[in-house]
């Protein structure tokens, strides 16, 4: 059982998809539109509410096209993999309906000695215009697959900023809120099955980790955006903790000293920390706007 190294640098034309309004309503409900305050997320839980434009998350893009085919990581089992970050970068305001071609590529490998890490990119074109909506980067920690002999690769500088987050934005989960996300298409079973999750060393099912990260890109979006979608630009994390479905989730989300010459373009940069309880469950994050 081995990495698929010579996959490394290889694209795959995965074909097309289509999604369309109930797609995107699916997913809002999923990451909790709506359960707060019904009013803030109409636009993206309605396709007929008098005089609200239907809307779409913008973190649907981690959805879209995330079952296609890609190149395979190796011939080792999908219970060794573990997901370990996203990150998502938007080019515009994701159609409530449309079809996309999907191209999927292998980044590369980190060897971290006994196990490895995988990194993978996923691009969305627009099907009838041949602009690009979205890349979803995403990386994958694979459990015994490590000491092949490659680089050991680092991670971008990331410090909480010692002060005071500039916005603190809590959700309430569901207690069934993994089984609403599935309806996206995750049906993964360590989400919905108890006995699954007990196998896997877990009282009860947990929550998606795209989940999570929806629900901080809800925040993210109201507070550093203003609620605009076109100004949603890139968002990263690293899953730190699993969640429970019934658990409070808080974002911190502190603003960056942007540099002049962002600053002139209208683009602000943010650092984020996403808690339930007293556990960090996305870390590291990072979030730019994009000018309207």
């Amino acid at each position: 059982m081995s990495l698929n190294l010579a996959a490394v640098g290889q694209s795959v034309d995965a074909g097309t998809f289509s999604w369309d309004s109930s797609d995107a309503i699916r997913y809002a409900l999923g990451v909790g539109a709506g359960a707060e305050d019904p009013t803030a997320d109409l636009a993206f839980t309605t396709e007929n509410t008098e005089g609200v434009a239907q809307q779409v998350l913008p973190t649907l893009g981690v959805v879209l096209g995330a079952r296609e085919r890609r190149p395979k990581l190796g011939d080792f089992s999908g219970t060794r993999m573990l997901h370990a970050e996203q990150s998502l970068e938007l080019f515009g305001p994701l159609p409530v309906s449309g079809t996309a071609r999907t191209t999927a590529t292998i980044l590369g490998f980190d060897d971290k000695g006994d196990d490895a890490l995988a990194h993978m990119e996923l691009t969305l074109t627009d099907e009838s215009t041949g602009e690009k909506l979205a890349v979803s980067r995403s990386t994958v920690f694979v459990r015994g697959e490590g000491g092949f002999g490659g680089e050991r690769g680092s991670s971008p500088a990331w410090q909480r900023p010692e002060r005071p987050a500039d916005h603190t934005v809590t959700y309430r989960t569901r207690t069934d809120q993994a089984l609403l996300y599935r309806l996206s298409g995750d049906r993964n079973p360590l989400h919905s099955d108890p006995g699954f999750a007990t196998r896997a060393g877990f009282e009860r099912p947990i929550l998606h980790g795209l989940c999570t990260y929806g629900f901080t890109g809800r925040a993210l979006l109201h507070k550093a955006c203003g609620g605009d979608v076109a100004r949603f630009g890139r968002i990263t994390a690293r899953f730190a903790s699993p969640v429970t479905p019934g658990e409070e989730l808080t974002v911190h989300i502190w603003r960056d000293d942007a540099p002049e010459a962002a600053e002139a373009e209208g683009i602000e940069t943010f650092r984020f920390r996403t808690r339930a309880g007293d556990r960090v469950v996305l870390d590291r994050g990072t979030f730019t706007t994009r000018k309207a």
